[in-house]
This record gives structure tokens, sequence and C-alpha cells, in this order.
């Protein structure tokens, strides 16, 4: 397969991108105290200067109590900004283009002895569905919109290319869509899913506000949760619709559909992924993530699992069909910054391979 469409620019409002991949978020947890240091921003240097097309930091949380779960995930907000800041000016000068993932991660436990508390949830519901916490009173929802509203402020503010948010993965703005999560039944919650995005419909209005109407806004979503992977959002096309359609209308103009792997049908009788599916729904591009360039899938690799390079033919025929716009790459990219640079000169079977020793340091 050409790798033409890979590497054909991109545009979106304000922002232009060189080709079509982008480095997908990863937790690395070496910000310490929250705050990005030199490690962070050449780390993130070495892909720009290699021709990522856009790089999609770590998640980076906002300014609440209980925000993040492991110490040194890197804040948004206060002395952390300034790191960013910093992160911002070394990808540029290598050319590069950086959006940061906004991120709150909910009921999720703390890890390493970290354990802040409240813990914010719509109704104080853990992925397995034991309550472990008070449900967020209106005064706790109405703060952490502001949240997310000022940290994609800042995010302009400081330089950064756009901003993605993070609502995926069973974390604080997915625990609101998901039924098994959100058991609520004033405003926040409620039987259908259309209902239920309204807490992710507010965030986007307040981050709407503050970065005005040309500067990009993307919104990560998954249908799985960490463990529960076979947790489907919405089980069918309609249900589908009735998620994006109010997302789409509260300003986001990219969807990143995260998957487990990327070739798998999102619904019977189709074989569109989940990316797929989502512009087909809402006409907006949309990025497509799931076990790029890799043996195996992130799930089992995280786990132990050696994984080596392979082949991306079958990506680049549904990128060339238009299923999707964008491509994410994750542990590729983190074991090996040249991946997009060995893509380009057909050299892909000299990449990095992964294994779970490279969580440890920043490659």
């Amino acid at each position: 397969m050409s790798l033409d469409t890979l590497f054909s620019p991109f545009s979106l409002k304000s922002l232009t991108l060189p080709n079509r991949v982008v480095m997908a978020p990863m937790t690395r947890n070496m910000s310490p105290g929250g705050v990005p240091d030199a490690k962070v921003a050449a780390y993130y240097e070495r892909r720009a200067e290699n021709g990522v097309g856009l790089i999609l930091t770590e998640g980076t949380v906002i300014e609440r109590p209980a925000s993040k779960n492991e110490a040194n995930i890197p804040n948004i907000y206060g002395e952390a900004l300034d790191g960013w800041a910093k992160v911002v000016a070394a990808v540029h000068a290598k050319g590069g283009r950086i959006a940061p993932q906004i991120w709150h991660t909910g009921i999720v436990a703390g890890q390493g002895g970290y354990a802040p508390t409240p813990l914010d949830s719509p109704s104080g519901l853990n992925i397995k569905g034991d309550k472990i916490a008070e449900p967020m009173s209106e005064a706790d929802i109405a703060d952490a919109i502001a949240a997310f509203g000022r940290a994609a402020g800042d995010a302009k503010r400081i330089g950064f290319d756009a901003i993605e948010l993070h609502g995926a993965h069973g974390y604080l703005i997915d625990e609101f869509f998901w039924d098994g999560t959100n058991k609520r039944n004033d405003k926040w919650g409620g039987a259908t899913l259309g209902e239920r995005t309204r807490f992710a419909v507010e965030v986007l209005k307040a981050a709407r506000a503050a970065v005005g109407p040309d500067f990009p806004i993307i919104m990560r979503l998954s249908q799985f949760k960490s463990p529960v992977y076979d947790a489907k959002v919405a089980k069918t096309p309609d249900e589908m619709e009735q998620w994006l359609h109010p997302l789409v209308e509260a300003g986001v103009d990219m969807l990143h559909c995260s998957q487990r792997r990327f070739w798998e049908p999102e619904f019977e009788g189709s074989d569109l992924n989940f990316a797929g599916w989502a512009k087909k729904i809402t006409g907006v591009p949309t990025i497509t993530v799931g076990s790029v360039g890799l043996s195996g899938e992130f799930i089992a690799a995280f786990g132990g699992e050696k994984s080596s390079p392979t082949d991306i033919n079958a990506l680049l025929k549904r990128l060339d069909a238009g299923e999707f716009d964008l491509v994410a790459v994750g542990r590729a990219l983190l074991a090996d910054p040249q991946w997009v640079k060995k893509a380009r000169e057909g050299r892909l079977t000299e990449a990095n391979g992964f294994e779970r020793s490279l969580l440890g340091s920043l490659v």
C-alpha cells in the first residue's frame, strides 16, 4: 500500500498538520509533583523532530482535589503551566504541533499509596458497581466544569495548538456517559445515553467559551472501560447518534475513538471500526487508535507480552478509503521516537519493539 495518504497534510480550523500520524496520549507518571520537567520536554521534542504530525500529551489533570490517581501525573494548572510552556516551546522549535489531553481520573482508585479525597464521580460507584464515595454535588459538578474550562483556556494561552478532552476509559467524563456508573436521576443522569451526555456537553461548552471558535477541540471516547473490556456505552448505531450528536453540537471538532484493536468492527453488519462509525454518524473528522504498528495489543503488552513491529497495510487501506482521518500510534512511538521517520522511509521492520520495561523511562 502507498504511504501517500498517511503523509498528506491535514487541516482543522487553526491547526495544520504535515501528516496524519498522531502520538497517542500515554500516561508516564514522570512529572515530579505534577510539574513536567526538562526530561519530559525532551521526550516530546524527540517525537517532534522525527516527524509526528500531532503530539497528544499524556493526560494532564484539572484543578480538583482528587483529579488524578498517581502523584506524578502532570497537572495543567498552577506551577505546571510554566513547565508545559517549555514543552510547547521545545516541540515548536522542531516544527511540531502539540495538544494536551485534559483529564480527570474520576473514581479510579489511587495507586502507589497516593489516595487523594474526596473522589469525584456521578454516583460514587466504581467500575465494578461498588459504592466507594459520595456522588458529586451540584457545586462539585459546577467546579469541575469550570476547571475544565480554565485548563482549556490556559492551554491556548501558553501556546498549545489544540486540546483533547479525555472522555474515555472509565474516567470522570466517561463515568457520566456509562449507565454502569451513572445512576443519577437528576439532570446529570437519565435512562438514555443522550441524557447522560449532559456533563460532557457542559464541559465542551466551557472549553469552547475559553478558547474561542477557531481553536480545535478533540474529545477521546471509548466503549470499553479498564478493566471492563466488553463494556458498551452505545450498543447500537442509534445509541451512538444519541451519544455523539450532542458533543458535536456543543463544540467538539474531532473525535478520537479508542479501541483495543483498530481493525475490529464496531457493530455487526458493517466492517467500519469505531472511528469509522463516528465519522459516518457525525461527519466530523476522526482519529483511530488501537494496536497500530506492533504485534499483539496494548493491554497484553502492558501486562508483559513483548510486541514486535508489524506492517500497516490494513491500516493504510482503511485510511485511503476515508474511514477515518488520522491515526494515533501509542506503544510503537513510546518505544521508538523515530517510528514516523522509519515509516516514511519504508523501514518499519527496523523500528524498536515494545516491552514493559520501557514504561519505566522516557526514551
